[in-house]
């Protein structure tokens, strides 16, 4: 069966179990933020232990009833689980409460749904919706679960479920096909940054860390930024100038959270996968969050899931405004690396700590000298300049200027390239260029 659902804010009954069966225990002040985030309005919260769930309902008969009470007493429209449940256990227990039951996975598509906001963003989220409804379209018909014969009732040989099956797999598969072009048109846009020598670098974390607002920090612009989970689902990519290392791509990506559906990791592939390619990660973390060291393992398990665990990572700790006894600083190893960074996304604070540290992990040969170039070697000339790598200019006697460069080795020999020049042919006023390492690479 299913049951209308309302324009408003919903009435939710929420239920958590402590299970004791292995696994990872759900944080069920999490789940209140998800739901509060969903823009439910919570009237209870059913709590209870179990060793084993059961089969048919999750939850114990005696839990049952007083689920139901609870629905009844509040007029509830909705009751939400902070567990996975089997399409046969929502099915009984919507029987039962006789309103709609909603699991975690479902809790977070919803939420999903409600914040894409791009052309892609809503395929990638009409996807997964679809793939977890495939499972159960059979509460909705069993009025109409039978063939039926007889003058004006022969049709097409299917019924209605399978009639539905079928356009869901048309649908899923019109989509599919549509994001795998996003993610080929994503590969054509990471060879091009590959070919011009532009490195990535992606925020990744747990939902709510506040990877938008560090964003929004470091690149100026002006990207969707709230207090709640899951603000962001739409990646945005913008361009910055570091020094020394001149243009970095920085993305921002969809936060992960603890027993992320893999529905959504399948969907939102062509997303994620700007994060699996990127030259450095950032992991933006929670300073004051009570659960920390849960999130990071939980993010650790999300990248390893979409390949992206060996690429290199830099800790960012964000909001050390919120801590009493921290201040923002970089913490490096033994051989002076750094591996975090202590800072204040919402202040700013450190936000100058952060740009250091990537500019160390990225570091490339610099060349750093006075370069002599003859009149006829005006071309090469204005290529520098229009790669900001002039710091000053001179002339001598002969009419040669002396340009003071600084300048990524790697951007030189690309304007040498356009030149069809070697850097040996170079002619430098000193014997070699003054500077030619600035840190060692990743």
């Amino acid at each position: 069966m299913f049951f209308d659902r309302p324009e408003s804010g919903e009435l939710a009954v929420l239920v958590h179990l402590n299970l004791s069966h292995g696994q990872d225990a759900e944080d069920p002040r999490e789940f209140e933020e998800l739901v509060l985030s969903a823009g439910g309005d919570p009237v209870a919260f059913l709590t209870g232990s179990r060793i084993v769930p059961t089969a048919k309902f999750l939850i114990s008969t005696g839990k049952l009833e007083e689920l139901r009470q609870l629905v009844v007493e509040h007029k509830a429209e909705l009751a939400i689980f902070n567990h996975t449940l089997t399409p046969s256990q929502e099915r009984n227990l919507e029987r039962e409460l006789q309103c709609r039951v909603l699991d975690r996975t479902g809790l977070i598509l919803d939420i999903f749904a409600q914040r894409a906001r791009t052309f892609e963003g809503k395929l990638q989220v009409e996807l997964a919706q679809l793939r977890h409804t495939a499972t159960r379209l059979i509460r909705g018909w069993t009025h109409l679960e039978r063939q039926k014969g007889g003058i004006g009732l022969r049709g097409p040989g299917e019924t209605q479920l399978e009639t539905d099956r079928r356009l869901l797999r048309n649908r899923i598969t019109m989509i599919e096909q549509r994001l795998e072009k996003v993610r080929s048109q994503r590969e054509q846009g990471r060879r091009s940054r590959q070919r011009a020598a532009i490195p990535t670098v992606s925020l990744v974390g747990y939902t709510n860390a506040g990877k938008s607002t560090l964003f929004n920090r470091v690149t100026g612009a002006d990207v969707y930024a709230e207090n709640q989970l899951f603000a962001t689902l739409d990646p945005t990519m913008r361009r910055i100038e570091l020094a020394d290392i001149g243009a970095v791509v920085m993305a921002d990506t969809v936060g992960f959270i603890s027993h992320l559906p893999h529905k959504l990791v399948e969907a939102f592939r062509a997303t994620l996968e700007e994060a699996s390619n990127s030259t450095l990660l950032l992991h933006v973390i929670d300073s004051a969050a009570e659960e920390r060291v849960r999130n990071i393992e939980q993010v650790e398990l999300v990248l390893e899931e979409i390949d992206a665990a060996e690429l290199p990572q830099l800790r960012v700790y964000n909001k050390v405004d919120l801590l009493t006894d921290t201040e923002p600083h970089i913490d490096r190893d033994d051989a002076g690396k750094p591996v975090a960074v202590w800072l204040s996304a919402q202040t700013g604070a450190g936000c100058e700590l952060l740009q250091e540290a990537i500019s160390e992990l990225l570091g490339k040969e610099v060349v750093n000298g006075r370069l002599v170039l003859t009149h006829k070697q005006g071309r090469l000339r204005a290529m520098l300049y229009s790669q900001q790598a002039v710091v000053a200019e001179d002339y001598r006697d002969d009419g040669a200027s002396l340009l003071q460069i600084r300048v990524p080795k790697s951007d030189l020999l690309r304007i040498l390239s356009v030149e069809s020049m070697a850097f040996e042919e170079l002619v430098w006023a000193d014997a070699v260029p003054a500077e030619q390492d600035l840190s060692g690479e990743l």
